[in-house]
């Protein structure tokens, strides 16, 4: 049997309540207070939760394995809000949940200009983002994190969660949806040469800025996470003719693919299989790991999350059911469990399926 493996996240809810630290908006962009909460929570993590491979950081993104006290989060937001605000969106923090930004940046913009037989010129060249203030702003911080010879600390660069490499993006079906609102579903079907060119620009973007911080920080690309949460909001067609040749580009420029799809996605494991540097699966729990075992095979690394509802109930049979049952379907292949907990959930339950994994012949304990 190949590897099995489990870790998990604590959410910013979770964190709130338990220690009554504001994420706010100086957490997101003072380096120094950010540290201070982040070694804070993870001490909180340590002392409560022993031995349980769990820490704090944000679903699917930050890896226990890669993570110490010797570095500190630069401009530690998730991927498609910085994109966001880079094309106007406003920040959203929220004290006691994950922050957020305005929706619709894009919405109502006409990317078209024949004249000059030219798309989007609404966006922006994608180089000419490094030259936002924004951009100006983290790379100022990493610089004076990189000068501090009294801490010693390592910067972890927007669009990296921990010393890994492995960069992470939305996908850009999703961070679409996000900029341009749910017409982009239909959009696809009556403009689709607008909505790739839109989806290409946003592949772009992100590959200009991940290589940038991966250079400024001094920590090389080996893979790259890509969120593709709304996947099961369209159909298999779509995907294969939209994200598949838009995320194989980008694995293309900044590593395998670590591809997240968290809705029920065993109809599109066929059009996921269209990613041609696809090199992990990060998948819901309701998707079927029989179905992904024949797509593609028992060598793939699958990573597999348990239902909210799971980890809401009041007992643990239903969260055990659900592993006993993801591992006669997995067959032997290389499998994580990953999970993240919000506030509302029981531990209980994950502490239940944390024991059941780690009996298993297959378990290890580093990912």
């Amino acid at each position: 049997m190949n590897q099995i493996t489990i870790s998990g996240t604590l959410s910013k809810g979770w964190m709130a309540g338990a220690l009554g630290v504001a994420f706010d908006r100086d957490y997101y962009f003072d380096p120094g207070r950010r540290y201070d909460i982040d070694c804070r929570c993870n001490k909180y993590v340590a002392e409560q939760f022993p031995g349980m491979r769990l820490f704090y950081s944000e679903s699917n993104l930050g890896q226990i394995d890669y993570w110490d006290r010797d570095q500190v989060q630069i401009g530690g937001i998730q991927p498609n809000m910085i994109l966001g605000m880079l094309l106007g969106a406003d920040f959203l923090p929220n004290d006691d949940h994950d922050a957020d930004v305005t929706p619709g940046c894009l919405a109502g913009k006409d990317p078209a200009d024949p004249s000059m037989r030219r798309r989007m010129t609404h966006l922006p060249a994608v180089e000419s983002l490094l030259g936002h203030e924004l951009i100006r702003l983290f790379d100022g911080q990493i610089r004076r994190v990189q000068s501090d010879g009294r801490r010693r600390l390592r910067p972890i660069p927007p669009f990296f969660w921990d010393a890994s490499g492995r960069a992470t993006i939305h996908g850009v079906m999703t961070s679409a949806q996000k900029f341009l609102g749910e017409t982009i579903f239909l959009d696809m079907m009556t403009e689709p040469q607008r909505c790739l060119e839109i989806m290409s620009w946003i592949g772009d973007a992100y590959i200009v800025l991940c290589r940038h911080f991966s250079q400024i920080a001094n920590l090389p690309i080996t893979g790259v996470h890509v969120g593709e949460c709304s996947a099961c909001m369209v159909s298999p067609q779509l995907i294969e003719q939209f994200v598949a040749p838009v995320t194989s580009k980008i694995g293309e420029r900044l590593g395998p693919i670590r591809l997240h799809s968290c809705g029920p996605s065993t109809n599109h494991l066929d059009a996921f299989a269209k990613i041609k540097t696809l090199g992990s699966l990060n998948l819901g729990g309701d998707t079927s790991i029989q179905r992904a075992r024949q797509v593609f095979g028992k060598d793939m690394l699958i990573s597999v999350s348990p239902l909210p509802k799971d980890m809401s109930a009041e007992t643990t049979d239903a969260i055990l059911s659900w592993a006993e049952q993801v591992l006669k379907e997995n067959d032997g292949g290389p499998l994580e469990f990953a999970y993240h907990v919000e506030a509302d959930y029981n531990i209980n339950t994950v502490c239940a399926l944390t024991d059941f994994v780690k009996g298993l012949p297959g378990f290890t304990e580093a990912g």
